[in-house]
């Protein structure tokens, strides 16, 4: 029996935001390194840099100290939602959790982005009120499944720990309905195949761990000998989607079909296995 490091059969807000900061939480315990990747990342959008500085000879007022370790205040607040339900006048309270910190971020994260009306309402009055404060405050509208993805870019598949600790946040996050599977058209889940490959080929087969649980995807492919050899739906066509960084890979991997092939008009199954042969990964 797999045991879940979050919450299951609850569809309160709070058990979702609760497994949401435990999920932060496990990533900073895992590498502070890797959190502070995340929040570096494109998904913040340059909000701010908040790791350690380190500086030689800085000027201060009345001396000049041989080196200083700084790091800026900074907070995140985070509002969330099953779904659109968020509203201006809670979010604009919510603005005076913020104190004097440098970077303030505010974080609306449910499973569908934000209202286009609600979204342009909200940032109006935000724009207003950052003109009176001297550190604005960016906002981020977000769902479950941006930040998962925003955190799965930051990990690499030898960090199995994570990894494994990032599936079961998505597994819960379908079960309770906090990612749509309508998505699922452009996935591609790379699994190791190594020994079993030409069984799993020839026989049009392949199977798993029914707890394990998957993010939903389309397609299958089967990883041996740092390439994706096969892709699979209803049968496998043959591919060599190869993998040229060092090392062979060490776990599962998630491949967007539409980033892949610069497309939103996934071809078939033959055609993509074919398309792969020209493509590569790290």
């Amino acid at each position: 029996m797999k045991i879940h490091y979050f919450q299951r059969y609850h569809e309160k807000e709070n058990v979702a935001t609760a497994n949401t900061m435990l999920l932060l939480s496990r990533l900073y315990s895992y590498s502070s390194n890797k959190f502070f990747r995340f929040l570096k990342s494109e998904y913040f959008a340059g909000s701010f840099e908040p790791e350690l500085v380190f500086t030689l000879q800085e000027k201060s007022l009345e001396s000049i100290p041989d080196a200083t370790i700084t790091q800026e205040g900074f907070k995140i607040v985070v509002e969330t939602k099953l779904t659109d339900w968020f509203y201006s006048d809670q979010l604009m309270r919510h603005l005076k959790s913020f104190g004097d910190e440098k970077n303030k971020v505010m974080i609306t994260l449910a499973s569908e982005p934000m209202s286009a009306e609600k979204l342009v309402d909200f940032e109006k009055q935000l724009k207003e009120y950052n003109e009176s404060q001297t550190y604005p405050v960016i906002h981020i509208n977000t769902t479950f499944e941006m930040m998962a993805n925003a955190i799965r870019d930051v990990i690499d598949d030898r960090d199995y720990e994570m990894q494994d600790v990032l599936d079961d946040y998505l597994n819960y996050c379908y079960k309770d309905g906090l990612i749509p599977v309508s998505d699922s058209w452009k996935y591609l889940r790379m699994q190791l195949a190594g020994t079993t490959l030409d069984f799993n080929v020839n026989n049009n087969v392949y199977y798993d761990k029914a707890e394990r649980g998957f993010r939903a995807h389309d397609y299958l492919g089967l990883y041996k000998q740092k390439s994706v050899r096969a892709i699979f739906v209803e049968q496998f066509y043959e591919t060599d989607f190869k993998k040229i960084s060092s090392g062979g890979s060490m776990g599962t991997r998630i491949f967007d079909l539409t980033t892949l092939l610069g497309t939103e008009e996934i071809p078939d199954v033959e055609q993509i296995a074919e398309l792969l042969r020209n493509q590569s990964w790290s």
